[in-house]
């Protein structure tokens, strides 16, 4: 599926922007500005150097835009698109000393986004043909959670959350700070925030069970094992009053090579706090032709 990044990013992207310019460039590009004709114009293209899931494309205009007005960008991919090793995706044109400037700011960022892309694509792969759904967590990098949050549904995985203001979410501290149990954190929850989503985090099946019990929207299921999950699946089928609006999902310890076995289990979601903690970049360049 092909994305764009809507009115809300592309306004954070200019905040990032300024920030990662002055960052890099500060208050001006000691080497490309000496060496460099102010007044060529040149065209550098975005090279995709290994297969992945091409993300953050839009980026390329908020950086080059920041630096001149008259930078122009085009695309010839989009968004979520799987590109081969070796694929052009966009090209640039501005001034010479605007296009090494911008050069390290623009990659930064889509390099980073690709690759939580393409791991979020691997995984979408690998349980294709399942009820299930890879989903991120709030293990992002401040500041650009905005971003590497797009970057999973490129890549055809789905958001957790966006942080702790429009889901509420029940964890181990909750419960021993509040001193509540399972089934009263979630009564309280639910008379205080009616309409509002709520997870229920489940260490033991009898926790599990519990949440199921009480309406939980989703039951997250935090090192379970195998047989464990099955046993859950099972218990949420036999109690036809929640089967239809109580969501499991299991987090902690999935891998590539274990999601599909942990899909199986019948468990509609799974949590990867790698996809934004620990996805590789993807390798691309931004190469200036060199005018004639």
């Amino acid at each position: 599926m092909r994305h764009y990044m809507d009115e809300t990013l592309l306004l954070l992207g200019g905040q990032l922007a300024a920030l990662a310019l002055q960052e890099d460039v500060g208050p001006g590009d000691l080497t490309g500005g000496t060496l460099l004709d102010a007044d060529t114009i040149g065209t550098a293209e975005l090279k995709v150097k290994q297969d992945g899931v091409i993300s953050g494309l839009q980026w390329l205009e908020v950086v080059f835009g920041k630096l001149d007005v008259e930078a122009r960008v085009e695309f010839d991919a989009v968004d979520g698109d799987r590109i081969r090793a070796g694929t052009v995706a966009a090209r640039v044109t501005a001034r010479l000393p605007v296009l090494v400037s911008g050069e390290r700011t623009a990659l930064n960022l889509i390099q980073r986004l690709s690759g939580i892309a393409t791991m979020t694509a691997r995984y979408m792969d690998a349980m294709e043909g399942t009820r299930c759904m890879v989903f991120d967590t709030r293990k992002t990098t401040p500041g650009l959670r905005a971003f590497e949050k797009y970057a999973v549904r490129c890549g055809g995985g789905a958001n957790h959350r966006m942080g702790l203001y429009d889901e509420m979410m029940i964890k181990e501290n909750h419960l021993y700070l509040s001193g509540l149990s399972l089934a009263e954190a979630i009564s309280k929850l639910r008379a205080a925030h009616p309409d509002t989503r709520l997870t229920a985090e489940a260490e033991t099946l009898e926790e599990a069970k519990e949440a199921i019990d009480t309406g939980a929207d989703i039951v997250l299921l935090d090192e379970f094992s195998l047989s464990d999950i099955r046993a859950a699946v099972a218990y949420r089928a036999s109690r036809e009053e929640s089967v239809m609006k109580t969501q499991l999902e299991v987090s902690g310890g999935v891998t590539l090579d274990t999601a599909r076995d942990y899909a199986e289990t019948g468990v509609e979601r799974i949590s990867v706090g790698a996809l934004t903690h620990s996805a590789p970049a993807l390798d691309v360049s931004l190469k200036v032709k060199r005018p004639d």
